[in-house]
């Protein structure tokens, strides 16, 4: 099977700021998707991607917080949240630009998998802050629209 490179849609494109559907059909299109997602996100060296960003309004989202987590993660909602932190975030749609954005610190996530198994992920800390950034644009919200401040980051300040 090949796997295909998806384009990341940037901030300007309006499919952004739709809500994605819920998924409802678990099918070999549906794995294809997956895999797609993995390889876009692999190659564009970032720990998240959502469905929406490569122009696909459903409630799909896939992580990898290069410790010990790499999934999908579908139809996801998040049941409980506690705590609270700022921190930096940068976004594969938002490119040259970071921001600093309040989160919750501890999450509950009920999900499905690709066989539409019912699932549940804690997460705490970096593995909560992807999983919200992410579940954000499945709801049609950039990290933009709740940063607290938002910076341009030059090329040379990401690689130092």
């Amino acid at each position: 099977m090949k796997l295909a490179l998806r384009t990341i849609r940037t901030d300007e494109d309006p499919i952004l700021r739709k809500k994605s559907r819920t998924v409802e059909k678990f099918d070999d299109r549906l794995k294809t998707l997956i895999e797609d997602m993995y390889e876009t996100m692999d190659e564009a060296q970032g720990v998240g991607l959502a469905a929406p960003q490569i122009g696909i309004l459903k409630r799909l989202i896939v992580i990898d917080d290069n410790a010990d987590t790499r999934t999908v993660l579908i139809n996801p909602e998040i049941v409980e949240k506690d705590g609270s932190e700022v921190s930096y975030e940068a976004c594969l749609s938002v490119p040259e630009k970071q921001g600093e954005v309040e989160r919750a610190t501890h999450i509950i996530v009920d999900y499905v998998d690709a066989d539409n198994n019912k699932k549940q992920m804690e997460a705490t800390d970096m593995l909560a802050r992807i999983l919200q950034h992410e579940i954000d644009h499945l709801n049609g919200i950039l990290y933009t629209d709740i940063a607290k401040n938002v910076y341009v980051v030059t090329a040379e300040e990401k690689e130092e």
